[in-house]
């Protein structure tokens, strides 16, 4: 880390793992090249204004538009507001909560500019979760949507008292109030390139989410890899998709990635794939980020030429099932860009742009970043060989004082704790989550693998599978949740027939011995599948 640092408030430096802990951080490419000392707003927003950008439409949502320049000026009228009306200080944590918003993404901003730490958080997260956030965190600030404020008022309560402001009320203290009376002119702090700039946590499909910890050069980083060498977008593109800007998902496809090259981002509140559609047809988006699970409706939604407009589909979150793929492109003409990232990498380290995709693998490393397979050893295995994944580049884990970090970390290499083979052309092939490898009579199977072939099936609109315990035979067997399209019969002639249909697809002894039909499968406010929480269903 360099010596020089703008916060005052020292937490986040003070609670990063030992430097001997972190992963290898690789620069080698030009554009990987930092000053010592930058604020990422200044690049991302302030640079447009004396470029010549300042007129050109930012920010959209359903019922207003805003220019660069008008989200300069906010994001600086803002800033204001957390300086002299909160007292927030250079390294000082703000919890931002609300849903994707234009006052939202202003926000993000003002935290930025006022060299303090930004920590969005998911709108569905309710008091116990903001509770472990702000304790863990030791948030003291937040600017909070006024639709959203029970739950923060009750965790603020238990962990501590919040200076909280809200917008959206109209009320004398609220926010757009305050904002009226300050300088739509602000001296961006000159913070450190090694300085944190937000914390983001992670979604919890495992358990106890992990906090974890990103510079100012992290943010330009991202935006200078997977958006450049395989989102290859332009500044005539609107971006839209359902990700929250809590999930760093979210927050680099739907603002730092379109803002960056002076593009346009539409920012919904809602996007169910209904909503998402109909958001696209009208606006004209011509790049969306969303889940495989939200393609996968929307394709069965489409009608005419609802989505014309588009021409970039990025999917991250999960794995995207080949079905999936294949029925967007027979209905689109459109290649969903697959890609995996992580909460610790920030964004997309794997993922190939449209021309090199082999549909089904989530494609080659992303220019600047190194990834391999490795055996239990941690040697590197042969193409085609299973083994985990590991990965470095310019960002990595850095976890706030957390004894998982040696974890993900291991020998300077990342660990998303993914299950992959890699093939002789350098595609990265997805197996399972590491701990959603099921061992079923003696056979090494992936749970995604199986869930491939049954969603296949017409019958199945959505389905999971996990290792279940078998109480008879006291071992495991492959057991599958599966959601039914509309009008199918729920029975044992069903469950034969799905039972048949995946033992035609691949080798038998994969099929799933249990098949229980439910409404609806366990998901994050991402759209990621909780498996653990299937798997905690009485035994067979």
């Amino acid at each position: 880390m360099s010596g020089y640092s703008a916060h005052v408030d020292t937490f986040t430096r003070d609670h990063l793992p030992p430097v001997s802990e972190w992963p290898d951080l690789t620069f080698t490419r030009p554009e990987f090249q930092y000053p010592e000392r930058l604020n990422c707003a200044s690049r991302l927003l302030d640079r447009h204004i004396a470029s010549g950008r300042a007129r050109r439409r930012c920010i959209l949502s359903p019922s207003l538009t805003w220019t660069y320049a008008e989200l300069f000026e906010k994001a600086n009228q803002i800033a204001h507001v957390l300086v002299d009306d909160l007292g927030v200080r250079p390294g000082n944590r703000v919890l931002l909560r609300g849903p994707n918003s234009p006052m939202l993404a202003a926000s993000w901003f003002a935290v930025m500019k006022a060299g303090a730490v930004a920590v969005t958080t998911m709108p569905l997260y309710r008091s116990s979760e903001l509770e472990y956030m702000i304790e863990r965190a030791r948030i003291r600030f937040a600017l909070c949507d006024e639709r959203f404020t029970g739950d923060l008022e009750t965790a603020s309560r238990h962990a501590g008292e919040l200076s909280t402001v809200t917008f959206g009320s109209g009320d004398p203290g609220a926010l757009e109030s305050r904002m009226t009376r300050k300088s739509r002119m602000f001296e961006n702090v000159e913070t450190a390139a090694d300085d944190v700039a937000l914390i983001g946590f992670t979604s919890g499909t495992t358990g106890k989410a992990k906090a974890t910890m990103h510079f100012h050069r992290d943010v330009l980083a991202i935006c200078d890899a997977f958006p450049k060498s395989v989102l290859k977008a332009s500044e005539q593109d609107l971006f839209c998709g359902s990700p929250p800007l809590g999930f760093t998902f979210g927050l680099g496809g739907l603002l730092l990635f379109p803002l960056d090259i002076g593009a346009t981002a539409l920012l919904l509140e809602k996007a169910t794939p209904e909503l998402l559609l109909e958001a696209i047809e009208r606006q004209g988006a011509s790049v969306v980020f969303t889940a495989p699970i939200a393609y996968r409706a929307m394709a069965g939604l489409i009608q005419g030429n609802a989505v014309a407009s588009l021409r970039k589909c990025v999917s991250a979150g999960e794995t995207l099932p080949l079905p999936t793929f294949q029925a967007w492109f027979e209905r689109t003409g459109l290649k969903i860009i697959d890609g995996i990232g992580a909460t610790e990498m920030l964004h997309i380290f794997i993922s190939s742009p449209e021309e090199k995709i082999r549909p089904g693998s989530t494609g080659q490393v992303v220019p600047g970043y190194e990834a391999r397979i490795v055996d239990d050893d941690g040697k590197t295995a042969p193409p085609g060989t299973v083994g985990r994944l590991a990965v470095r580049g310019p960002t990595g884990c850095r976890y706030l004082d957390d004894p998982r970090q040696t974890q993900y970390v291991q020998r300077g290499w990342n660990f998303p704790g993914d299950a992959y083979r890699m093939d002789e052309d350098g595609y990265f092939w997805y197996v399972a989550r590491s701990d959603d490898m099921i061992i079923a009579s003696g056979y090494n199977i992936s749970g995604p693998e199986v869930e491939e072939a049954l969603l296949a099936h017409r019958d199945v609109k959505e389905c999971a599978v996990v290792s279940a315990p078998d109480s008879e035979r006291h071992t495991n067997i492959v057991k599958a949740f599966v959601v039914l399209n509309e009008g199918c019969d729920i029975g044992e002639a069903e469950v034969a027939s799905l039972q048949e249909f995946v033992k035609s697809r691949i080798a038998p002894y994969k099929a799933p011995r249990a098949i229980e039909f439910v409404e609806s499968l366990p998901r994050t406010e991402t759209g990621k599948l909780q498996r653990y929480v299937l798997r905690q269903h009485p035994a067979v």
